[in-house]
């Protein structure tokens, strides 16, 4: 997987339903090539106060938030680096923060065990972070991901994730990406990553399939959902 510790870049989000998401990826075919990938499982835990404060303040569409995560792909073996990441959004500009962590020291994230003990800016920053909301795993997502990029920008991409599933408990690695589904079958969420304005090919395609932003939120939309809604009592486990 990409191994850049910064990004800084505009997000967008889609929700298409699965006769849009079809026709959408025929017609990018022409400008775009699935990157070397294919489809592959993104798994990632996200952490947060024992009040929610991260997602309660995301949620309310602050010019300014963040949050912080634990990412690997697929089913993470002992030898392989999974990656702790902070993000940040700031006028509808994101910035990414992250850094390659071993297994066995993931697994002493999850159980809030240790500092992260690395040198570094991007280190000092997450160490910050954690100091300052003492932060616990709260939410695992998964989902299946298609990724495209850009056959004369490689920087463009376009993501289309499938099966966005969750669980509040059981966060060891070992637990494998299993979940409840938070969507249906009937949506695909999809994301454009570019690091200045959309290409006029790709606005015009949008235009045409009257594709408009959303602003979805994996981790917002099961804090809403579900969270408040049931009021479903959490465990870190």
């Amino acid at each position: 997987m990409d191994n850049n510790t910064v990004f800084q870049r505009i997000e967008k989000k889609y929700l298409l339903t699965p006769k849009a998401y079809r026709r959408l990826t025929q017609k990018l075919d022409e400008y775009m090539v699935q990157d070397q990938y294919g489809l592959h499982t993104i798994t990632s835990v996200y952490f947060d106060t024992d009040d929610y404060e991260l997602i309660r303040t995301s949620v309310q569409k602050p010019l300014f938030k963040e949050k912080m995560r634990l990412r690997w792909y697929g089913v993470p073996k002992p030898d392989d680096d999974l990656f702790l990441e902070l993000k940040r959004k700031y006028r509808g500009v994101v910035y990414k923060r992250r850094i390659a962590v071993s297994y066995p020291q993931a697994e002493q994230i999850l159980r809030c065990d240790d500092s992260l003990m690395q040198d570094g800016q991007i280190a000092r920053e997450m160490d910050w972070f954690i100091r300052r909301y003492s932060p616990a795993p709260k939410l695992l997502l998964a989902y299946d991901r298609e990724a495209y990029q850009g056959r004369e920008d490689d920087a463009l991409r376009v993501t289309f994730d499938h099966n966005i599933r969750w669980r509040s408990h059981n966060f060891a690695l070992s637990q494998g990406s299993w979940g409840t589904q938070l969507l249906g079958e009937d949506r695909v969420l999809m994301e454009i990553k570019a690091f200045g304005s959309l290409p006029i090919w790709l606005a015009s395609l949008l235009a045409e399939e009257h594709i408009y932003p959303s602003s979805f939120s994996k981790y917002g939309t099961w804090y809403q959902q579900v969270f408040l809604q049931k009021g479903l009592t959490q465990r870190v486990g």
